[in-house]
């Protein structure tokens, strides 16, 4: 007969066994840190993503602790070793990612991963915008996909600028669920005194929706409200980190000398599993990273066996002057539009690096406030993820 020990010690083997096999195959739970995909997900948000959706991920680093990702809980031990590395499958699911879902994957080039293995490295969840095939492109802060507008996400957010009568308290932010930018203070960005009234006022940078701008202008301390770090035509990423902006944009993914920014961006062609293209000085420039670091041409020491020297590309040590991608890939953006590192930053994501659809909020707990001071956000509960 089993002691009360030896049946606690069952019970908690099979629940550990039974949430990492419902974690690797149906459903895992994430949150979200950011304000990246805000106000359609809120930095609080706990989510269930499934892994049905688009199909089970293998694993590629099997020797993990059970329920951990990355680190140990409450330390810096890795949670795995890199001893045992296997390729990566996927077994069949629903469908293939489309535009308009958001998508939760592992990022492609993230600095502090280091060299973690694939299915380790840090989560994002952004917006599905193009697929395999399409032609992204960006024109005035307006997505365009294959030529035609496409429509915006219901709670999409820009930056706008503030210009109010007086300072506002926290309480107004909470109002329209607007999160700090820069620290956990809504402080003004500048104190001035208005060149027609000759009154002071105060200005603040804030991501919202055009929505709620409308209804803030309706309010006596809201003096104007205009879109603060609209990028112009032609200027290239860098230059507007030159030029002080709010947000130094620093793009590793397009050239400067494409006059591409966030707001004027592409026509750019995701790639597909079988297209084919020359290999020119354009579609090096565009694609070069893309086969270098995701087509799976490795060395036995891990490195890349693709080198780009200038016009000319190396693969394994044989020049080729035209290539057919080996998957696919997608191009995402986060909802709040000014204040997200996307694929306009750091190129398309593969799609061995998606893990699955964010389907339903479970819980939302708002960051600054306390239990008994609408800590819980109870509209956001159980809500699905459009």
């Amino acid at each position: 007969m089993k002691s009360a020990f030896r049946e606690w010690i069952d019970s908690v083997a099979f629940a550990v066994v039974a949430a990492t096999l419902i974690r690797f195959f149906f459903f895992e739970a994430f949150t979200i840190p950011t304000p990246s995909m805000e106000s359609s997900l809120m930095v609080g948000d706990y989510l269930f993503v499934s892994k049905l959706h688009y199909g089970i991920r293998t694993p590629k680093t099997p020797l993990q602790v059970p329920l951990t990702h990355q680190k140990i809980w409450g330390t810096n031990i890795p949670s795995y070793l890199d001893w045992i590395n296997l390729p990566v499958f996927r077994l069949p699911g629903f469908g293939k990612p489309q535009s308009g879902e958001a998508i939760v994957f592992n990022v492609p080039d993230f600095p502090d991963d280091g060299n973690a293995p694939l299915d380790l490295r840090t989560y994002y969840i952004k917006r599905c915008i193009g697929v395999p095939g399409d032609v992204v492109e960006i024109r005035d802060m307006q997505v365009f996909l294959n030529g035609k507008a496409m429509k915006n996400p219901l709670r999409m957010q820009n930056q706008y600028e503030l210009t109010t009568a007086q300072p506002l308290d926290k309480s107004f932010f909470d109002q329209y669920h607007i999160t700090p930018e820069y620290s956990n203070d809504f402080d003004y960005l500048a104190e001035k005194t208005d060149s027609v009234t000759s009154k002071r006022v105060y200005v603040y940078l804030v991501s919202t929706s055009p929505e709620h701008v409308q209804s803030m202008l309706q309010s006596k301390a809201i003096l104007s409200a205009v879109a603060a770090t609209k990028r112009e035509k032609g200027k290239p990423f860098y230059k507007q980190a030159q030029d002080g902006s709010f947000h130094g944009e620093l793009s590793q993914f397009i050239p400067d000398s494409f006059g591409w920014n966030s707001d004027w961006f592409g026509p750019l062609t995701v790639p597909k599993e079988g297209w084919t293209i020359p290999l020119t000085a354009r579609n090096i420039d565009l694609y070069g990273m893309v086969i270098r670091d995701y087509e799976g041409y490795r060395r036995k020491d891990g490195t890349s066996s693709v080198v780009i020297q200038g016009d000319k590309v190396t693969i394994d040590g044989k020049v080729v002057t035209s290539y057919t991608f080996r998957q696919d890939y997608y191009f995402l953006m986060g909802d709040n539009r000014h204040n997200s590192e996307d694929c306009r930053f750091w190129g398309f994501v593969p799609f061995d690096h998606v893990v699955g659809k964010a389907v339903f909020v479970w819980m939302s707990l708002a960051p600054a406030k306390g239990l008994f001071n609408g800590k819980i956000r109870w509209d956001r509960i159980f809500r699905t993820i459009d």
